[in-house]
């Protein structure tokens, strides 16, 4: 929202009660879709454990859809034809790009397997224009430091705080953490600290090249929902 008052777009945040029923966050997600001064809706997640999000998603007006979650972008993008990009996946990429690092031809290790980021990043990178050859990992793959060892570029999104360290990375390879964790730590002003999925100060001699956290991929998430929001507008006034 501080993004969004930086760079004019209006923007609401809609706090719903913790009770609330299926039917009435339907309906409120029902309300900002017909509402024409809003281009883009997207929900908090994770919900309570009691309400569907997969109704949720596909509740939510596909040319509103700035995260991307509902199943007929996401079929677009799996096809190669995406109306929008996910956020963190597209802030992935254009890091990528902007750091000129090679991806076509490259074993690309995807640990997390998330329709946030691990499973829409695979297809995007195994599609042409990038070209590389993707692993997917998971909580149930065994031995799992014997396929990130493999990785040119190790994209770690599993959501465990700082269980990725020198023993799952190849000595030169890419290594990118989209985890984000507040961690206790009592010699801190604040009390605690912020960290990601990998643990950066002994992994960082490793490798080629490596995200920190905070201030690596966070960042260029929200700065692609305001693009995708940017698109929404665009498509609702017909432009290109």
């Amino acid at each position: 929202m501080r993004t969004a008052r930086r760079l004019g777009i209006h923007s609401e945040d809609v706090r719903l009660p913790a009770d609330i029923g299926q039917a009435a966050l339907e309906a409120e997600i029902g309300r900002l879709n017909a509402e024409p001064r809003v281009h883009g809706v997207l929900c908090q997640l994770p919900l309570p454990g009691r309400l569907d999000a997969a109704r949720v998603a596909a509740r939510i007006d596909p040319l509103k859809d700035v995260d991307c979650f509902h199943p007929e972008n996401f079929g677009l993008l799996a096809e190669g034809t995406p109306r929008f990009v996910p956020c963190t996946p597209a802030g992935i990429l254009a890091l990528l790009s902007h750091y000129r690092i090679v991806v076509a031809g490259r074993h690309v290790v995807m640990m997390g397997r998330s329709n946030i980021v691990g499973r829409p990043l695979s297809l995007l990178l195994s599609q042409k224009g990038w070209d590389a050859t993707v692993t997917v990992c998971h909580t149930l793959t065994g031995n799992i430091a014997q396929y990130t060892r493999q990785a040119d570029i190790l994209i770690v999104a599993i959501g465990r705080a700082e269980s990725v360290g020198p023993e799952h990375v190849r000595e030169g390879a890419v290594v990118i953490d989209v985890g984000v964790h507040r961690v206790i730590d009592p010699s801190r002003p604040r009390g605690y600290r912020i960290c990601g999925d990998v643990r950066y100060d002994a992994v960082a001699p490793l490798s080629a090249a490596i995200t920190p956290v905070p201030g690596g991929v966070g960042p260029l998430t929200v700065l692609m929902l305001m693009r995708n929001t940017l698109q929404a507008a665009r498509l609702a006034a017909r432009l290109p």
